[in-house]
């Protein structure tokens, strides 16, 4: 037997809905980022789209053709990472929305919609002072002026403004939150306000609702992975759990068949794990397997839980992440090909 990830597709869909209602008035992009956090496009993709999910967001274009291929034409579909002109081509001819954080990008999309007799539909993005791509505000408005003229000229569509925000403290975010706003309303001064305006991810959009815009993008808490010494999230809890089979058992101990090549941390000694019997200390995590102390009547092909929702006493990804000063999506994210993804639900 293999480890294997188990997707829990109910669990997905209740999360969205518990984050759906949390947003309120403010619409759902769901983060795909790093294969859906770990767990695998397309069953994140098929099971949102189940949900009801209508906007996704991918961190680069390929990323998000491969969503696009998945959910079909009628969803939107967002990529923000600065792209080449072949890639742009191939996001304009797939209708992908395109993430703009410079005037140099702004106008080799532009080029490039001329070329293929399309409109390219973009968001342009204003640095609020993350400094991680986007506009300056000094150069907010020579970014805008060229997005108008390219309206005008039948190549683009001016559909969102966005940035990013630190989310170190509630006074740096307030005063991102305010360039923001002042970049926004130079836009509605130039022409019609874009709809998508889109300033926070998981936890500003979860905690400080004043700092919504008219879209907010979530992925993490989406996936039930909280932010690391975060609280816990309402209505919210894991959708997926690491598990692996007792592959056999020496000097009271259970060996376990998942280890440091399949991308758990071999810094986690010590964590706890969830076992038939309970809770239970590992004390080894080798290049193939993992020591965890035994219970009675332990055997070969006992199921033990690495991570999940903490059903047998096993800790979360988030809780392993603390361990290590990490976050929860990164334990997901390093979990190598050996694993397969089973889905549960």
């Amino acid at each position: 037997m293999r480890p294997e990830l188990r997707l829990d597709s109910g669990v997905f869909r209740s999360n969205i809905a518990a984050v759906q209602e949390r947003l309120g008035d403010s619409a759902l992009m769901l983060v795909l980022k790093d294969d859906a956090y770990g767990h695998g496009l397309r069953w994140a993709v098929e099971t949102a789209l189940d949900a009801g999910v209508t906007t996704f967001g991918s961190y680069d274009v390929r990323g998000g053709l491969d969503v696009r291929r998945i959910a079909g034409g009628t969803v939107t579909v967002f990529a923000w990472a600065t792209s080449t002109d072949a890639e742009i081509d191939e996001a304009l001819l797939h209708d992908i929305e395109l993430g703009v954080g410079t005037i140099e990008y702004l106008r080799r999309i532009v080029t490039r919609a001329v070329v293929l007799g399309v409109r390219a539909r973009v968001h342009l993005k204003i640095d609020t002072g993350l400094h991680r791509n986007g506009v300056r505000p000094e150069d907010w408005p020579s970014a805008i002026a060229e997005a108008r003229d390219a309206e005008s000229a039948g190549a683009l569509s001016l559909v969102g403004i966005w940035s990013h925000i630190a989310e170190a403290s509630d006074a740096e975010d307030d005063e991102a939150q305010a360039v923001f706003l002042e970049a926004v309303r130079q836009a509605g001064q130039s022409g019609p306000l874009p709809g998508a305006l889109h300033l926070t991810a998981s936890a500003a959009s979860w905690w400080r609702p004043e700092l919504r815009g008219t879209v907010s993008r979530i992925g993490a808490f989406c996936y039930g992975i909280r932010s690391a010494d975060g609280p816990d999230l309402d209505g919210v809890r894991p959708a997926a759990s690491l598990a692996a089979p007792v592959v056999r058992v020496e000097h009271g101990e259970a060996v376990v068949g998942v280890g440091s090549l399949d991308g758990l941390p071999s810094t986690l000694v010590g964590m706890t794990v969830g076992t038939p019997a309970g809770p239970r200390r590992v004390s080894a995590i080798d290049l193939a397997t993992t020591t965890v102390a035994g219970w009675q009547g332990m055997a070969v092909g006992d199921d033990v839980t690495i991570f999940g929702a903490g059903e047998q006493g096993e800790e979360t990804a988030t809780t392993l992440a603390e361990r290590i000063d990490t976050v929860g999506e990164e334990i997901l994210t390093r979990l190598g090909p050996r694993i397969r993804r089973r889905v549960v639900d």
